[in-house]
């Protein structure tokens, strides 16, 4: 079957080359350096189907169904993981953004009820852990995510995280249509963009794969330190290049990877390595997304529409 042809000049036009050398002059809240937010993703794997991910290759290559070990290895971070993740964040007086399947809300209703009780921002994340390639109809999709989320919280997510931060290229268009404000899709930047879609603009929201403990650890297979040891200099970085210009700084964690015994110290003390510094805000993506719409209408047209 031939693979479909994709348009890179469309998918260039949707956030157009800006360095960030010449953007306007954006500022956080009482002079603020760095705006950081943690996103927790909560995603319901199917023990009928491949794993997402795995931890333990195929014996001898050859892939069975059911994975128990590597359906295990995530469930674990459900029944344990996830709840140290609640600890850590709420003796530190933090909230996290919350990316969460559709489905998940049903399958793991303590943790997600945890998560609403907590005020984090509950983020659409589809509604089974699948690419939106695999997806038959992504509108459907979207829209049950939507409204699960809804359904749920009582108000509709404003934000999205693509399973696997895959796309197609209606994905956005679909989205904006949808109501969703904000993406985390486009690992692209250090700041808020905006992004075209048929119907209007949608904000791009910085979102890491660097700082992403599926990236660290599940496919590059780090030290259970590294999310430490990247994320100070990841910080430090930032916020000495804050003082001239603020920036963003994503950690993206999921439960059965830095909710283990042995990791979760680390992501413990790269918390209070931040929090040890002024000049920082711990938000959401949601108030993310609205300082920096709030700093398009400060800034006003002509200026703001240099971020793209």
């Amino acid at each position: 079957m031939a693979e479909p042809e994709i348009d890179a000049a469309a998918i260039r036009a949707r956030v157009p080359y800006q360095p960030i050398t010449a953007r306007p002059a954006l500022r956080l809240p009482g002079g603020a350096r760095v705006a950081v937010w943690t996103i927790v993703n909560v995603e319901c794997w199917s023990p009928a189907r491949p794993m997402p991910r795995t931890v333990l290759p195929a014996p001898m290559g050859r892939a069975l169904l059911p994975d128990i070990p590597n359906w295990a290895w995530h469930e674990y971070g459900m029944r344990v993981g996830f709840w140290r993740f609640t600890e850590a964040l709420s003796s530190r007086g933090l909230k996290a953004s919350f990316a969460v399947n559709g489905l998940a809300l049903e399958t793991y209703a303590p943790a997600c009820v945890a998560a609403r009780e907590a005020g984090w921002d509950f983020i659409g994340h589809g509604y089974e852990q699948r690419p939106m390639h695999d997806v038959s109809d992504q509108a459907e999709a979207i829209r049950r995510t939507i409204g699960a989320i809804g359904d749920f919280t009582g108000r509709p997510p404003r934000g999205w995280e693509s399973p696997g931060l895959t796309e197609t290229p209606e994905t956005l268009d679909l989205l904006a249509a949808a109501g969703i404000e904000y993406v985390c899709d486009w690992c692209l930047d250090d700041l808020p963009a905006r992004m075209r879609t048929t119907t209007g603009s949608i904000i791009s929201v910085p979102y890491t794969v660097e700082l992403n403990d599926v990236a660290i650890t599940a496919v590059q297979g780090h030290s259970s330190d590294e999310l430490l040891k990247r994320g100070i200099r990841q910080f430090d970085r930032l916020y000495r290049e804050g003082a001239d210009l603020p920036r963003i700084m994503a950690i993206s964690i999921h439960p059965y990877l830095t909710g283990v015994p042995h990791r979760i110290g680390y992501l413990e003390q790269l918390y209070d390595h931040i929090l040890a510094h002024e000049g920082v805000m711990h938000w959401t993506g949601a108030e993310i997304m609205d300082w920096f719409t709030g700093e398009e209408r400060r800034l006003g047209p002509a200026e703001a529409g240099a971020a793209g």
